[in-house]
């Protein structure tokens, strides 16, 4: 008897092919070379299902926002913070040059004031031999004295104490006191020693003589 014949066999067979094909663990079809398991995954997706990460896309979104609004104010303090240290090393900068161009000019007018103090004893005896008359129009002694005072005045030196004026003790030093019925404050009654003003610095007071109320 053949097995087309016997249905007992046909029946074993069927079994048989369908054992086998539920214990094939095999990954990859024999048949087709495909992989297993990825058809069956393809056909086993609900097509109603939404595909994954779609319901988080939505928090994703809100919190890459929340994160660029903070990022935004952290770069606006940041800036603000650069332009206030900014601003303030601008004004220190000022600050520190007014402050060098301040002392350089007050060490220059001192070099200059100590130079001019050194020679006014020559000053002081060329206005002696001026008033004595030795200092003749066109003599060489005349046009030294002329240099030297010309000089002098382009530094703003200028002259203290006139007869007259009123007594000042920032300016003129009093070597003599002579009370005096034809004043009412003390003034200067004559010059011993010509004082000398450097702009505001006081290079030498003058030495005088005052008359005092009685």
């Amino acid at each position: 008897m053949t097995d087309e014949q016997n249905p007992e066999n046909d029946g074993r067979d069927e079994q048989e092919s369908n054992a086998s094909r539920v214990d094939d663990k095999r990954k990859v079809d024999p048949e087709t070379g495909e992989p297993r398991g990825q058809a069956g995954a393809a056909s086993g997706e609900n097509p109603d299902a939404a595909p994954a990460g779609a319901g988080a896309s939505a928090p994703v979104d809100a919190t890459d926002d929340e994160l660029a609004a903070l990022l935004a104010e952290g770069e606006r303090d940041l800036v603000a913070e650069y332009r206030d240290t900014a601003a303030r090393a601008q004004a220190e900068l000022v600050n520190f040059r007014t402050r060098v161009e301040r002392d350089r000019a007050a060490n220059r007018e001192a070099v200059i004031a100590e130079v001019i103090r050194s020679l006014l004893p020559a000053i002081d005896d060329l206005d002696r031999a001026e008033s004595h008359g030795d200092l003749t129009e066109g003599s060489p002694l005349a046009i030294v004295a002329q240099k030297l005072r010309g000089g002098f005045d382009r530094y703003g030196l200028k002259k203290v104490g006139e007869i007259g004026e009123p007594f000042d003790p920032k300016l003129h030093e009093a070597l003599v006191r002579i009370p005096s019925a034809d004043v009412t404050i003390n003034t200067v009654a004559d010059v011993i020693e010509t004082g000398y003003l450097l702009g505001e610095r006081l290079i030498r007071p003058a030495k005088v003589a005052v008359h005092a109320p009685e």
